[in-house]
C-alpha cells in the first residue's frame, strides 16, 4: 500500500497503535485469547513502544483513544503540494535541546477554541521540520463542534533531507480524566517489545514524554526501523510523532540507515506550543462506559497470586506488567521460561464473545488448552470461572515471544499451569 493512498488508515493506526494490536505474525500470536486480550491492554498502556509481529496483542474493552468519531471515512484529508520546507523555525529543534524545553504544550485546552483545519495542521507540522523535500503530505483538521475529523487530528508526509525518503506522522487526540492511560506513558517491557533505546521523561508541568527508537516488527524480519515520540499531558493531550527509514510504514525497502529525526527533534516536535490550539479544538472525551462491575487485577496483585500457585522451588524474575496483565521469568535449572497471566472481568453483559471451553471442572469452571510449536513455542491455559474472572496463563519455552526457545518445554507443564489458572485464589473483586 502506498503511502499517500493510505493516509487515512495510517493516521487512524497512528491515532490507535497503542491501543490496538496488530494481526499476529507467527505461532506465537495466534494461541491463548485470554492472553491476547491482556496482552493487548498492556500496549495500550506501555508507552510508544507497541509494534507488530509475534508479539501482536489482544485489547479488553475501548481502544486507547475514545473517540467521537473513529472511522477512517469521516478524517477532513486536504492534500497539499510538494516542496522544500521553510528551516525549522525554532532553536529547540536542533540536537542537543531539552525535550522539556516547550513543557508548557500541556497547557489547558479551552474547549470552544476554532476548529483547525487539516491544511493549518499540516502546515505547523511541515514548519516545525528541518529544510527537507516533503512529498506526499496530508493532513486531517481538528473540530471541537462536530465537524469532520472530530476527535482526531493529523498529518503525513514524505521527508528528505537528502539522505533518503522517511514517512512520517503525526496524530493528535485527548484522553477522558477517567481513561487509566491518561498518565501511563513508559517504556516497554524489553522482554515483549525489542528495541534499541527508550527513554521516559516527567516533564515540569505534569505531563510525561517518551521517546522509542526500535522496528516496525520486534522480529526485525525486515530492516525497517520505527522511531516514535509520545506526549501524555496532564490536560489530557496525547501527541504521537511517528518516522520511518523506508517512504512507508510497511511493504517498502528502507531507503535510509535511520530515521531522520534524532530524538531531541521528534521531543521538541510534540512539546511545541503550536500545537495548543489543535488540541484545544478537539472535543471532550467521550467517558469510558462505566459497565465494569469489578475492581481490576494490578500488576502486582496478579503476580503475588501467582508466586503462591508456582511449584516449589520456581522463582519470579524479571517481572512486567499492567493493569489486568502479568509476566515473569522462571527457571528450573534448564532455561528460561517466561509466564504470563491475564486476569479479567467477563461477567460484564456487554461481552458477547463466547468462550468455548472444551472442558468443565466440577465447580463449573470452563478450561481450553492449547499448545502452539514455534521457536518460540508457547502453551495456553484459559480458564472461565463460575464469577465470570477469566484467568489465562501461558508460559514458553524461551525468556519471551521475541527470544528463540532455549528448551524443549516450557517451565511449567499443562497440568501446574491448569492449577494456577483455575485456583480458587482467583475470585472476582466486586465493586
Amino acid at each position: 500500500m502506498s503511502a499517500p493512498d493510505s493516509f487515512e488508515d495510517d493516521l487512524l493506526h497512528a491515532m490507535t497503535r497503542t491501543g490496538e494490536g496488530f494481526s499476529p505474525q507467527g505461532p506465537a500470536g495466534l494461541a491463548g485469547g485470554g492472553l491476547e486480550r491482556g496482552r493487548r491492554r498492556w500496549r495500550r498502556r506501555s508507552a510508544a513502544a507497541v509494534v507488530g509481529g509475534a508479539a501482536a496483542l489482544a485489547l479488553v474493552g475501548t481502544g486507547a483513544f475514545y473517540l467521537t468519531d473513529g472511522s477512517p471515512s469521516a478524517l477532513r484529508l486536504t492534500p497539499a503540494g510538494t516542496g522544500p520546507t521553510p528551516a525549522a523555525g525554532s532553536a529547540s529543534l536542533t540536537p542537543g535541546s531539552s525535550p522539556t524545553a516547550s513543557a508548557s504544550a500541556s497547557a489547558p485546552a479551552t474547549p470552544s477554541a476554532a476548529a483547525v483545519g487539516g491544511e493549518e495542521v499540516l502546515a505547523m507540522f511541515r514548519a516545525l521540520l528541518p529544510q527537507g523535500q516533503i512529498s506526499n503530505a496530508e493532513g486531517a483538521g481538528a473540530d471541537s463542534n462536530g465537524g469532520p475529523g472530530t476527535g482526531m487530528a493529523g498529518a503525513s508526509l514524505v521527508f528528505d533531507e537528502g539522505k533518503g525518503k522517511s514517512w512520517m506522522t503525526i496524530s493528535f487526540s485527548r484522553v477522558g480524566q477517567d481513561d487509566p492511560s491518561r498518565t501511563d506513558n513508559d517504556c516497554p517491557d524489553k522482554k515483549i517489545i525489542a528495541f534499541d533505546a527508550c527513554t521516559a521523561t516527567a516533564l515540569p508541568d505534569g505531563g510525561r514524554l517518551t521517546v522509542f527508537q526500535g522496528y516496525e516488527y520486534p522480529d526485525r524480519r525486515v530492516d525497517t526501523k520505527w522511531w516514535n515520540a509520545k506526549l501524555t499531558g496532564k490536560d489530557g493531550r496525547r501527541i504521537e510523532l511517528s518516522e520511518w527509514n523506508s517512504p512507508a510504514e510497511k511493504g517498502k525497502p528502507v531507503s535510509r540507515a535511520t530515521p531522520p529525526l534524532t530524538p531531541e527533534q521528534l521531543s521538541a516536535i510534540v512539546t511545541d506550543k503550536s500545537w495548543d490550539r489543535v488540541i484545544a479544538a478537539l472535543p471532550e472525551p467521550v467517558p469510558e462506559s462505566p459497565h465494569r462491575r469489578s475492581e481490576p487485577y494490578t500488576k502486582e496483585e496478579i503476580l503475588a497470586t501467582a508466586a503462591k500457585l508456582l511449584p516449589t522451588g520456581l522463582k519470579q524474575t524479571e517481572t512486567g506488567g499492567s493493569e489486568g496483565y502479568a509476566n515473569f521469568v522462571v527457571n528450573d535449572g534448564k532455561g528460561k521460561s517466561m509466564v504470563e497471566l491475564n486476569v479479567d472481568d467477563w461477567s460484564n453483559p456487554m461481552n458477547t464473545e463466547p468462550f468455548g471451553g472444551t472442558e468443565t471442572m466440577p465447580d463449573g469452571t470452563q478450561v481450553k488448552v492449547r499448545k502452539v510449536p514455534g521457536n518460540p513455542a508457547r502453551w495456553t491455559v484459559d480458564a472461565l470461572h463460575p464469577d465470570g474472572l477469566r484467568v489465562a496463563v501461558g508460559a514458553y519455552n524461551s525468556g519471551g515471544p521475541n527470544a528463540a526457545g532455549a528448551r524443549t518445554a516450557p517451565a511449567l507443564t499443562v497440568d501446574q499451569m491448569k492449577a494456577i489458572a483455575t485456583s480458587p485464589e482467583w475470585k472476582l473483586k466486586k465493586k
